[in-house]
């Protein structure tokens, strides 16, 4: 297809392809500059739209080029940038089959995976991330951008990290969740798993889900809220520290020797509170610096 101009005088250049078989295989795409979004399909093949767009010279469309690597139960696409400088951005529109596996990585761009059901991966320097229906959710991970998550479940370990950036979540069920941002907010909500690692320096961190007999629950902020909303047919044992804030519980809790030993001896600011609901088998370790701890129920 010929270049065109578009509203905005960008040029344009599509590449169509179709007839790769990925059917319980893999599929792999690296991107410089671009959106990706991939997409489950009813097929057995992988389809791929590729739109070329720059807004220097028309001649720049033809130093990248998009590869294209057929294997055994596998397909690769790279973004190939042959000059030394150029403005040239590449957006992915990706059809696979439902059962393929994902890894998809960008530069500067933004990533939307739904529905994929095999295992993905999806990584961005620029740019945020949205995945949903991904029941099979390992790793997702921006520098500057949201992390956005719906309806996934990991039999193992989920990572999902932002430098800056907002991380959500909603509908997860996993082993192991492990999510930090470095200068954002930490949003979960409907979450399932045995073992939470939550790490905010400048953002609150609100959880809202079950608890696991015998799992671990560790939330850290240096500089926001916390804000559990949890259910109580599990008892949990709860440690929390906060330097400048309150904690606070609805859920009746028994008040361990700790916490009243830090009461009646506390001279400067600082709170400190060990206590157990029910049985206590559960573990939560919560601590903010500059911000209150808030527990409520589900």
């Amino acid at each position: 297809m010929s270049p065109k101009a578009s509203d905005d005088d960008t040029s344009l250049r599509r590449l169509a392809g179709r007839g790769w078989q990925t059917r319980d295989g893999r599929f792999t795409i690296e991107n410089i500059a671009g959106d990706i979004t991939i997409t489950a399909g009813t097929g057995d093949e992988v389809s791929i739209e590729a739109v070329k767009r720059t807004r220097g010279a028309r001649s720049q469309l033809d130093t990248v080029h998009i590869l294209v690597d057929e294997r055994p139960g596998r397909v690769e696409v790279k973004t190939d940038h042959t000059a030394r400088t150029d403005r040239v951005a590449v957006d992915y529109t990706v059809t696979v089959p439902a059962s393929t596996g994902v890894d998809a990585k960008s530069v500067s761009g933004s990533l939307k995976i739904t529905g994929v059901q095999g295992v993905v991966r999806a990584e961005t320097i620029s740019g945020g991330i949205t995945t949903a229906s991904t029941p099979k959710l390992e790793v997702a991970k921006s520098v500057s951008g949201d992390v956005d998550l719906t309806d996934a479940t990991a039999d193992a370990d989920l990572n999902a990290t932002s430098v800056s950036g907002v991380i959500r979540a909603r509908g997860l069920k996993a082993r192991t969740l492990d999510l930090g941002t470095v200068s954002g907010d930490v949003m979960l909500s409907n979450i399932a798993c045995t073992r939470l690692g939550v790490r905010s320096v400048s953002g609150s961190v609100e959880y809202s889900g079950t608890l696991a007999k015998s799992g671990r629950y560790d939330i850290n902020s240096h500089s926001g809220t916390v804000r559990l909303s949890i259910g109580t047919d599990v008892g949990f044992e709860l440690s929390a520290n906060s330097f400048s804030g309150s904690i606070r519980s609805e859920l009746p809790m028994t008040l361990g020797p700790t916490s009243a030993r830090n009461d009646r001896r506390r001279a400067g600011p600082g709170h400190s509170t060990h206590a157990v609901f029910g049985d206590g088998s559960a573990a939560l370790i919560i601590r903010t610096f500059s911000g209150d701890i808030v527990i409520t129920k589900r």
